[in-house]
């Protein structure tokens, strides 16, 4: 859907009530990054960065992490085709700068931001190291139990928290008449993840995370992910997070079983291409996961 001409304002506001929205938002199309509709009027953002999800009508709108300032312009360009509204929500998934930085494209704009403590935390903490706070927006609005919620028009939307994954602020957020959870950078599909150690992250939480999410939503729940590999989608179901959790197992187990045969973590970064039972997971990136599985089996961090 790249580089299609836009429809004017007046029509898509004039037809909006007779056009279904997924017919509507997928006739419109963008120069920059792709608008991907799902069902009832949420669907998901790629340009550069992790996948941004939305939420949006001619009265509501609800945006999903905003990757970098220039690619949430080019979003909100897009959004403001159809509503000239402030943001009725802003949700960071967590804090990594692929996700927040263009944040600050919505500020003045947005009614509530909202995002875990640990993010916000680890947001202004990472800002405050780059001597770039004043180039940031962060959330006004934080939680430190196991969910928020919101209502926005006829949609109820949730934050879930389950504790440290890839960091320790990872949330999902749902959804919960589109059925559709937007997973953050809990999901890396078929691509190795990014496990940020000075952020808490936890590789075995991480999979009882990812355990949680597949008992508390049902087979028709779509999943939006933060990542994906080459030639993957950033969008799937339960056999997909099925995978990913096997993924971190299988490395867990492998790193502790290196470790009992007394390799050291450099041997293992100069062999090592493939985790035993994972091999959908290949090609660059690795050794962030041998780095992190050493870390947390021979450091305890």
């Amino acid at each position: 859907m790249k580089r299609r001409t836009f429809l004017q304002t007046s029509a898509i506001l004039a037809g909006a009530s007779m056009i279904p929205s997924r017919q509507l938002l997928a006739s419109i199309l963008f120069d920059a990054g792709e608008m991907h509709p799902l069902r009832r009027n949420v669907g998901f953002y790629t340009e550069r960065g992790g996948t941004i999800g939305w939420l949006l009508t001619k009265d509501h709108l609800v945006v999903v992490d905003t990757q970098f300032k220039p690619q949430a312009e080019n979003l909100l360009s897009i959004l403001r085709e159809t509503n000239d509204k402030p943001l009725d929500l802003l949700v960071n998934t967590h804090h990594h700068r692929d996700h927040t930085s263009g944040n600050i494209a919505f500020k003045g704009i947005v009614k509530t931001h909202v995002a875990h403590q640990n993010s916000y935390n680890n947001q202004k903490r990472v800002a405050e190291a780059r001597d770039n706070l004043a180039n940031e927006l962060l959330p006004d609005t934080t939680f430190e139990g196991e969910k928020w919620s919101a209502k926005v028009g006829d949609e109820n939307i949730t934050l879930h928290y389950a504790g440290p994954a890839h960091t320790n602020g990872d949330v999902m957020v749902h959804f919960e008449n589109a059925n559709i959870v937007h997973m953050g950078d809990l999901m890396f599909n078929r691509r190795f993840p990014y496990i940020d150690k000075s952020a808490g992250a936890h590789i075995g939480n991480w999979v009882k995370v990812l355990q949680k999410a597949r008992s508390m939503f049902d087979d028709e729940t779509i999943f939006i992910f933060g990542h994906a590999d080459n030639g993957y989608p950033v969008k799937g179901g339960k056999e997909d997070l099925t995978a990913f959790e096997n993924y971190l197992s299988n490395l867990l187990e492998f790193m502790n079983k290196a470790v009992k045969e007394g390799k050291t973590l450099d041997e293992l970064k100069a062999s090592v291409t493939e985790i035993p039972g994972a091999p959908e997971w290949k090609g660059d990136g690795i050794s962030r996961s041998l780095d992190a599985a050493w870390m947390e089996i021979v450091e305890g961090k």
